[in-house]
C-alpha cells in the first residue's frame, strides 16, 4: 500500500468505513528507534501500531487504560508487574489498567496496541 493510499485509508477508518490493511506494512522500522503511528483515536480508546528496533525499550509505566498488545511480527518481551512475558508474531497479551509494564524488542518487532478507557 502506498503512503498516499495509507493516509486515505486511515482517514476512512476514523469515520468507521471498512478498510483492509496489512498491519506489518503500516509502519517502517527506523534504526535504533521506537516509532509509532496512531491508527484510530476515539473517546473510548486508541489503536496504535509500533515498530521497534531490536533491543529498544519502552520503559516501565502505568496507564489508566485497559490494553491489548498484539505482536504482528518479531519477538517482544513485555513485563507486567515484574513478570516477563515473551510474545512472538501472532500472539497477544491482555494488560489490565494501572499495572506497571515495560516493553523490549528481542528482535525487530511490530505490534498493535489497543487501549480502552474503562470509565467511558
Amino acid at each position: 500500500m502506498e503512503n498516499k493510499d495509507l493516509e486515505e485509508t486511515l482517514k476512512k477508518t476514523q469515520r468507521f468505513s471498512s478498510a483492509v490493511m496489512n498491519a506489518g506494512k503500516l509502519l517502517d522500522y527506523q534504526k535504533n528507534a521506537v516509532v509509532s503511528k496512531e491508527l484510530m483515536r476515539k473517546e473510548k480508546g486508541t489503536i496504535t501500531i509500533f515498530a521497534i528496533w531490536k533491543d529498544q525499550e519502552i520503559s516501565e509505566h502505568t496507564t489508566p487504560y485497559e490494553a491489548m498488545a498484539y505482536v504482528v511480527e518479531g519477538t517482544m518481551e513485555i513485563t507486567m508487574s515484574g513478570e516477563p512475558h515473551i510474545l512472538n508474531g501472532d500472539e497477544l497479551l491482555m494488560m489490565p489498567a494501572n499495572e506497571p509494564h515495560a516493553l523490549r524488542a528481542v528482535e525487530n518487532s511490530k505490534f498493535l496496541l489497543v487501549m480502552i478507557n474503562p470509565s467511558k
